[in-house]
């Protein structure tokens, strides 16, 4: 039984860096919000799992946020405002879909290596979890880095904050209240987000960022 408990949460943790890996491969808006909800699914089924094992009610409740608010209501919620805004659905990336997948592969083993290295003496079930969420947060970092479409850097952003939430349940989960409370904070950011996506969109007529780095440019001179 040990040893299934340990491959399901393995497989589960292990989906979601090949979910983020399909993040980079996306190169329009639509597809790219179904791969974010399909994330924060497997992140739902993950923390479900550890929820299970650990006999952590608690984590219950993270994962049924991650199912209603990520999983939902910010797909959702995006694919409104990409149609509301008419932005353009091809997402425009800063270099190449191959060079950027190899740079995926690179962050994954990078993430491996450190976090198994530095953790010699924990439990083999929390080191697999901090390696898999440390990759997660670089495939992340990778995509709002390298998308130049401010929807897709948001995608970015919260799947760097399931990431995040991966470390916490992996390393047996933090107080009920603290999970509340970040969970309230990203629904939070994310409106302000919404808001300041409109104003944009409004101003400058697309959302692509290099037309803000334009004006800028422009405003310095």
């Amino acid at each position: 039984m040990h040893g299934l408990v340990f491959d399901i949460a393995h497989l589960l943790a292990g989906g979601l860096v090949v979910v983020s890996m399909m993040m980079l491969y996306q190169d329009r808006l639509y597809a790219l919000l179904n791969v974010f909800a399909l994330h924060s699914l497997v992140l739902t089924l993950s923390v479900a799992w550890q929820a299970y094992i650990q006999d952590a009610p608690h984590l219950y409740v993270t994962a049924a946020i991650a199912l209603i608010f990520k999983a939902i209501v910010i797909p959702v919620v995006l694919h409104r405002m990409i149609r509301q805004l008419g932005i353009h659905r091809e997402i425009e990336t800063v270099v190449g879909i191959g060079p950027t997948m190899l740079a995926g592969i690179g962050l994954v083993a990078l993430a491996m290596v450190v976090m198994l290295r530095v953790t010699p003496g924990a439990n083999p079930l929390v080191r697999e979890d901090l390696a898999f969420a440390l990759s997660v947060l670089l495939i992340s970092l990778l995509v709002m880095v390298t998308r130049r479409n401010a929807v897709s850097q948001v995608v970015g952003f919260m799947s760097l904050e399931n990431s995040l939430v991966l470390a916490a349940t992996g390393a047996k989960g933090m107080p009920l209240v603290v999970e509340i409370s970040v969970a309230f904070s990203i629904l939070i950011a994310f409106i302000v987000i919404g808001v300041f996506l409109f104003r944009i969109r409004e101003r400058f007529d697309t959302v692509d960022v290099a037309a803000l780095d334009d004006f800028k440019g422009r405003m310095r001179k």
